[in-house]
């Protein structure tokens, strides 16, 4: 062989084989981008719950098992309600129907969330730090009810948490709530499927606020909302937008 067709020769390029492992090398690439980043996610939500949600489940137990009686109620005359002192000081008597009692207000720390009111003589640090018991970290210091994260167009959202009680007609279900605002519908479907096992916005531990409960044994209810609805408008899809939140009502077991 001469030297010109030598030239030619490793002058050659690609052959189909070899364009075609490319190809599909680039292609796993890509598929672990978009897989990695639902992972990350994932992570992100299970994280909320372990270190916000379960915490503030726990602080709420710690203060029932130190004071014998639920957030906020009167320790003499228990009413177990969240809050049962300002029912007392109120002079609200249910005679026995509990479904005509108007609930005490909640017990936050800042701003209350949509059909919620806040009892603005207390807040969440002064009944926990009575105790000597600490609340969880939180977002910062004076700041221990919220916890920032990203929606899916990676813009920031903050959760609350408030504590309150719901009487029996109460469609997000009745007795002594935590109730979570700031909560993209695809949060809250994930935090609904790991406390009750599955996404159903009207049944079980946490639900909907301010859905109706259906037929018993009837189909559930989904988050109506999904991560394509924005504050301005639902269905506009745009990277840019803020994810639209929804507010859930998680039922405490004391």
């Amino acid at each position: 062989m001469n030297s010109r067709s030598m030239k030619l020769s490793n002058q050659s390029g690609f052959t189909l084989v070899e364009m075609a492992i490319v190809l599909v090398i680039i292609g796993l690439i890509l598929g672990a981008v978009s897989i990695g980043k639902d992972l990350q996610r994932d992570a992100e939500y299970a994280k909320v719950k372990q270190k916000f949600i379960d915490q503030w489940v726990s602080a709420y137990n710690a203060y029932y098992q130190r004071a014998g009686v639920v957030l906020g109620d009167d320790e003499t005359r228990p009413q177990i309600m969240v809050n049962g002192f300002d029912y007392i000081a109120a002079g609200t008597a249910s005679g026995g129907d509990m479904t005509a009692v108007s609930p005490p207000n909640a017990l936050c720390e800042g701003s209350q969330g949509p059909n919620m009111t806040r009892n603005s003589n207390n807040n969440l640090h002064s009944f926990f730090d009575n105790l000597g018991i600490r609340m969880p970290p939180g977002r910062a210091e004076g700041s221990e009810d919220r916890y920032v994260y990203l929606d899916s167009n990676g813009n920031p959202q903050e959760i609350q948490v408030c504590f309150q009680w719901n009487n029996p007609v109460e469609p997000a279900g009745s007795g002594n709530m935590m109730v979570i605002t700031g909560l993209t519908p695809d949060l809250a479907r994930s935090l609904d499927q790991m406390i009750d096992g599955k996404p159903d916005a009207q049944e079980g531990m946490f639900r909907r606020q301010g859905v109706a409960n259906g037929t018993p044994g009837g189909p559930g209810v989904a988050w109506a909302e999904t991560n394509q609805d924005s504050f301005a408008g639902t269905g506009t899809n745009l990277d840019e937008d803020q994810i639209i939140t929804v507010v859930a009502n998680y039922k405490m077991n004391q």
